[in-house]
């Protein structure tokens, strides 16, 4: 019997192994090609794409995101973000957008952008009611993330980020799947549980075979403001160093709890902030948009 016949269910009196084209090797049992990545829309041009990725929701990824895409125009790069986070878009508001996106002759979409000039795309700014729920079933969403990557005008960039869906579920999947990504970024906090999540995402991305470029530690510390003694809020960041050790990756930043710098992205008011909290990220993306 053939090595293929071993993993058959029907392997068990079967008497056609002479003739079954997976016993012999003829048939269809092949290693499966790659899935087939989406096209971008003629006339764009994107340098490096890199999501930015967490196991669980609460940990500040979408934060991370539009902090990280704030600092990168400040330096004079053309930055775009896909809001991929679908069932919980909240990139236009830590941008101030509003409105509804524009399409060009019928075909492309026009992102909106910042008054930094960064472009975006995302379901908040489709829906004409930015408070209804995104009941939809996973195809449809799928649908959209493909139309917001391969749909979209994104003209010339030199970094789109991805804001990815917390977890690893069916939407994530067709990010990894559909979208060429040159690298995530992992964002979690101290607690145990999260390094445990953290690594079903890591595990997710090695499987699609999606580099990590590192770790942000979120809600790490705050300062008192009497005599900025640092507090760390869910102890010394020890799960975070291990699961990064894990995979090969360091952390790229440890960003404080900043309840002023929090108020400014609730009130879209992201790209006035001036502090430099993702320096370590800042100087990955650069290497990448550089070595392009």
């Amino acid at each position: 019997m053939s090595s293929a016949c071993d993993s058959c269910p029907s392997a068990s009196g079967c008497t056609s192994q002479s003739t079954c084209p997976s016993a012999n090797g003829t048939g269809s049992q092949k290693t499966p090609s790659g899935p087939v990545k989406e096209a971008l829309a003629a006339g764009s041009s994107i340098k490096k794409v890199i999501g930015v990725a967490s196991g669980k929701g609460g940990v500040g990824k979408s934060f991370v995101t539009s902090v990280l895409a704030a600092s990168l125009a400040r330096k004079g790069y053309k930055v775009g973000i896909l809001d991929a986070d679908v069932t919980g878009p909240s990139i236009p508001t830590a941008f101030g957008l509003d409105g509804v996106l524009k399409s060009v002759d019928g075909k492309l979409i026009v992102p909106a952008e910042t008054k930094s000039g960064i472009k975006v795309v995302s379901v908040n700014l489709v829906l004409e009611d930015k408070e209804a729920p995104v009941v939809w079933r996973g195809p449809i969403l799928n649908s959209l993330v493909k139309q917001f990557w391969g749909e979209v005008n994104w003209e010339t960039l030199d970094v789109l980020l991805i804001d990815m869906p917390p977890g690893t579920g069916d939407v994530p999947l067709t990010v990894f799947q559909s979208i060429p990504a040159d690298g995530i970024i992992l964002v979690a906090t101290a607690q145990d549980l999260v390094s445990m999540i953290v690594n079903k995402a890591r595990n997710m991305a090695t499987m699609m075979n999606v580099p990590i470029l590192g770790m942000v530690e979120n809600m790490s510390y705050v300062k008192c403001p009497h005599c900025s003694e640092r507090i760390n809020l869910y102890g010394s960041g020890e799960n975070v160093e291990k699961s990064a050790a894990r995979i090969g990756a360091s952390v790229l930043d440890r960003v404080p709890l900043n309840p002023e710098i929090t108020r400014m992205v609730d009130s879209g008011r992201t790209e006035d902030i001036t502090d430099d909290i993702l320096s370590g990220s800042v100087a990955m993306c650069v290497k990448l948009i550089e070595e392009a």
